[in-house]
C-alpha cells in the first residue's frame, strides 16, 4: 500500500545531521508518512558523521552513496550521478535537502531534473560573498527548489527581493534550534567539562574551518596569533576540524600556549562545551545561531554573515580576521560580561513540526 506521503531526505555533512534529526522525529509522528534518509558520505569520519546518528537518535540511513572525498567539483558530480541513479529506481513525492553543503545542491539538482519536487530547509540565507562555496550552494538550491523553508526574517526579505513567489516560501523557524533544545538537558547532565578539566565559564571555545581562514597559511597564522593573545586572559579550547589540523601541520604552524587542541567532538560534548564557555570564537554559521539560544557571547571571525539575526539579537559580533579587532572584541566581552540576547522569532523548538505538517499538506495524497 502506497503511503500518503513518501519522502527522501538527504544528509551529507555534520551540519546536516542536526537539521535532519528533529525533522525525522516530526515526520515519524505523522500517520501514513514514509521517510527515508540518504547519506551521501560527504563527511565520512566517525566523529564527523556516524557518532551524530547515534547521539541524535537519527534512523539509520536507508542508503549511503559513499562519496567520501574529492574537491567541490568532483564531489558535486559524483553525488549527482549516484543520487540520480537512486532516483531512477525510486519515485518519492518530494526530496528534502537541508543547509548549504555540496550534498544539498547536488541532490537537489538530480531531483529537479527527474521532475521530483525539492524542499529546501534553511532557505534564503545570504552572505553576499560569492567566494564562499556555501553561498553558491544556497543561491542555486533556492533557485531550483519548489518550496523554501526559511529560518529567519532576513531570509524572507532575501527571497522576495529575488522575486520568489510567495507560495514557494514558508517561514518556519530554525530546525538547528529544535535539536539544541531537545539535547541541552542531556548535554548539561553529562561530564564533558569534568573530563576536559575546565570549570564552567573558565574558558573560551574556538572553531575554524572556512577555506578563507584555514587554506591561506598567512591568514591562519594571523588568527592563531590573535587567539594566543586572547588566551593570556582566557584559556581557549580548540576542537580542530580535520582539514584545519592538516593545514596547520602542512604549514608548520604552532599552537599558542594558552590554546589547547582537542579532537573533533560529538554533538552532545560540543554542546556542553559551548554552553559552558565564557565566549565563542568561530567562523561557523550554526554556532552563531546556537550562541543566541545558549546566551554565550560569540565573535565571528569573518567579514560577513548569512545569519544577520544573530547580530541584531545581541549575541554575535563580526570581527573579521584583523588580529587587533579580534583581541579588542574578546577583551571587551570579558570586561562587559554576559550580553542581553533576544531569542529570534520562531526559534522555539517546533520548526520541524511546522515543516512536517506543511510537507504533508503540500504533497500528501488525500486518500
Amino acid at each position: 500500500m502506497r503511503p500518503r506521503l513518501d519522502i527522501i531526505s538527504v544528509a551529507g555533512a555534520r551540519p546536516n545531521f542536526m537539521k535532519i534529526a528533529p525533522l525525522a522525529r516530526a515526520l515519524a509522528e505523522l500517520e501514513g508518512v514514509r521517510h527515508r534518509i540518504v547519506h551521501t558520505g560527504q563527511h565520512f569520519d566517525t566523529n564527523m558523521s556516524g557518532q551524530f546518528f547515534a547521539e541524535l537518535r537519527i534512523p539509520e540511513p536507508w542508503k549511503n552513496l559513499g562519496v567520501s572525498s574529492g574537491g567541490h567539483a568532483a564531489q558535486t558530480a559524483e553525488i549527482l550521478v549516484r543520487f540520480d541513479a537512486l532516483l531512477a529506481d525510486e519515485a518519492p513525492d518530494v526530496v528534502v535537502v537541508v543547509g548549504d553543503v555540496t550534498s544539498t545542491i547536488a541532490t537537489a539538482l538530480a531531483a529537479v531534473k527527474r521532475g521530483i519536487p525539492v524542499a529546501h530547509v534553511e532557505a534564503g540565507l545570504r552572505s553576499r560573498d560569492r567566494s564562499m562555496p556555501e553561498e553558491i550552494n544556497r543561491v542555486l538550491t533556492d533557485a531550483i527548489a519548489d518550496v523554501l523553508y526559511v529560518s529567519e526574517p532576513d531570509g524572507l526579505l532575501n527571497l522576495r527581493r529575488e522575486g520568489v513567489p510567495e507560495q514557494r516560501i514558508q517561514f518556519v523557524g530554525n530546525v538547528m534550534i529544535d535539536t539544541l533544545l531537545e539535547e541541552l538537558a542531556r548535554a548539561r547532565a553529562g561530564d564533558t567539562l569534568v573530563r576536559q578539566g575546565v570549570p564552567p565559564k573558565s574558558y573560551g571555545l574556538v572553531t575554524l574551518h572556512r577555506p578563507s581562514n584555514v587554506d591561506d597559511p598567512e591568514a591562519l597564522k594571523v588568527i592563531l596569533g590573535a587567539l594566543g593573545r586572547v588566551s593570556t586572559k582566557l584559556p581557549l579550547l580548540f576542537p580542530v576540524h580535520p582539514r584545519t589540523r592538516q593545514r596547520m601541520e602542512q604549514n608548520g604552524l604552532v599552537t599558542p600556549g594558552g590554546v589547547r587542541l582537542l579532537e573533533p567532538q560529538g554533538y552532545r560534548d560540543f554542546l556542553a562545551l559551548m554552553d559552558g564557555a565564557a565566549m565563542l570564537l568561530t567562523d561557523s554559521g550554526g554556532i552563531q545561531e546556537e550562541a543566541c539560544i545558549l546566551e554565550v557571547p560569540c565573535l565571528t571571525l569573518r567579514e560577513n554573515t548569512e545569519r544577520p539575526v544573530t547580530i541584531t539579537s545581541g549575541g554575535n559580533q563580526l570581527v573579521g580576521r584583523d588580529p587587533e579587532r579580534i583581541v579588542a572584541a574578546a577583551f571587551e566581552v570579558l570586561a562587559r560580561g554576559k550580553p542581553v540576547i533576544q531569542r529570534p522569532e520562531l526559534w522555539d523548538g517546533r520548526a520541524s513540526g511546522r515543516i512536517a505538517a506543511d510537507l504533508l499538506h503540500r504533497y500528501g495524497s488525500k486518500a
